[in-house]
C-alpha cells in the first residue's frame, strides 16, 4: 500500500454552510446538521445544510468510533479558518441519526453523537471561524479515527 494512505486512521468528510444564526455559545456541545435553517437558539450548531449524516457513514469508520481507546478529531474549515476539537469513542455510539452529528463534551450518548468527552464544545472554536460561518461560508468537515 502507498505512504499516502493511513490504514490507522478512518475519515469521514462533510460539507455544509455557515448561517446568519451560528453563534457558537453552547458549553457542552457542538453540532453540524442537514437541516437547511438555523434559528437564534440553535446556539450548539456550527453549520448547516450537510451532504451527510451519521446514517451515512462507512460501516467500518463506525465500528473504529465504537471503540472506548478511540480517539476521534473533528476538524472544521470555513472561509480560511480551521480549528479541530478531540474526543474519544464509545461502544455504544448509534450513529445511526439522519439529520445531524453532535460533538459532546460529557459522556452522553445518543443517535447523534459522534464524539465523547470532547476537548471543548461550540463556545471553544476559533472565534474567527465561527464568525466566517456566522457569514454563511462554505464548510468542510472532517472526522477521523484513530
Amino acid at each position: 500500500m502507498s505512504s499516502l494512505y493511513y490504514p490507522m486512521s478512518l475519515e469521514e468528510v462533510i460539507h455544509a454552510r455557515g448561517h446568519e444564526h451560528v453563534t457558537a455559545e453552547h458549553a457542552s456541545t457542538f453540532e453540524v446538521t442537514t437541516d437547511d435553517y438555523l434559528t437564534p437558539a440553535g446556539d450548539c450548531i456550527l453549520a448547516v445544510d450537510a451532504d451527510r449524516a451519521p446514517t451515512d457513514f462507512d460501516p467500518e469508520f463506525v465500528d473504529a468510533c465504537r471503540d472506548s481507546d478511540a480517539t476521534i478529531t473533528i476538524t472544521i474549515e470555513a472561509g480560511g479558518h480551521a480549528d479541530s476539537v478531540t474526543g474519544r469513542g464509545d461502544p455504544d455510539l448509534k450513529l445511526t441519526n439522519e439529520r445531524s452529528i453532535v460533538g459532546r463534551t460529557s459522556e452522553y450518548v445518543d443517535d447523534r453523537t459522534i464524539v465523547n468527552d470532547a476537548e471543548f464544545a461550540a463556545e471553544g472554536f476559533d472565534r474567527e471561524l465561527v464568525d466566517a460561518l456566522a457569514d454563511g461560508a462554505e464548510a468542510t468537515v472532517t472526522i477521523s479515527v484513530e
